[in-house]
């Protein structure tokens, strides 16, 4: 019922930005959380920035200062404003969103393809 695609990700020198999006489709009943997440080669992934229902956000320490994360529910898209890129930013960014699609389902996680995001020195 759900696809989320992300788009935005580039080449960027150091010190530039970038604003992520992350569209989604289908039929949700209620967002419980959304996020997004990184992983870089050799890594494992890590939450960056999540957003509740609520406009609730946490951010990772690495990201703090740097990044904002937002929605609109209008467009139903959420991004990733990135500014401030560092090297060590390079990764591929997935978006994630946390659902119930309908009011006898439980949470279920959906995620997309991801999106590369390279910063060069």
């Amino acid at each position: 019922q759900v696809q989320l695609v992300e788009s935005g990700g580039g080449l960027v020198q150091a010190g530039g930005s970038l604003r992520l999006s992350c569209a989604a489709s289908g039929s949700i009943f209620t967002i419980n959380t959304m996020g997004w997440y990184r992983q870089a080669p050799g890594k494992q992934r890590e939450l960056v920035a999540s957003i509740t229902s609520g406009d609730r956000t946490n951010y990772a320490d690495s990201v703090k200062g740097r990044f904002t994360i937002s929605r609109d529910i209008a467009k139903n898209t959420m991004y990733l404003q990135m500014n401030s890129l560092k090297p060590e930013d390079t990764a591929v960014y997935y978006c994630n969103m946390v659902v119930r699609i309908g009011i006898l389902s439980s949470l279920d996680n959906y995620w997309g393809q991801g999106t590369q995001v390279t910063v060069s020195s």
